[in-house]
């Protein structure tokens, strides 16, 4: 209850706002109804985002070759992770073309990022 008469005066909430009192008076948070460290959450919603951001940069930057690839070498979307031969067997191509490839596709992947980070 508290919560939804604090979100009308509040855009925002923290996990280490009170919201409300134990039996014995002391404030309790979001946090301690959770029973995890706040960086434990931030460190999980931080991760969960670069995930999604990966992800968005695979479909976004690479040629459907290079993404197909990736996603089978590192076991994406669901798949198992597979050898550079395995990967080559399956595709009817040679393990140093997937492995030029490969290469290719993570420095993209890479320079993208660092973009990223210097804009």
């Amino acid at each position: 209850m508290n919560i939804r008469t604090t979100k009308k005066n509040k855009i925002e909430i923290s996990l280490n706002d009170p919201i409300g009192t134990d039996k014995d008076g002391n404030e309790i948070s979001f946090n301690d109804i959770l029973g995890t460290d706040a960086d434990t959450i931030i460190d999980d919603i931080d991760n969960k985002m670069q995930v999604k951001k990966l992800y968005r940069a695979i479909h976004d930057i690479l040629s459907d070759r290079e993404r197909l690839i990736i996603i089978k070498r590192y076991g994406l979307e669901g798949q198992e992770p597979k050898t550079q031969r395995e990967v080559a067997k399956e595709l009817g191509i040679s393990r140093s073309y997937v492995s030029r490839i490969e290469k290719k596709a993570v420095l993209r992947m890479r320079e993208a990022f660092s973009d990223e980070i210097e804009n």
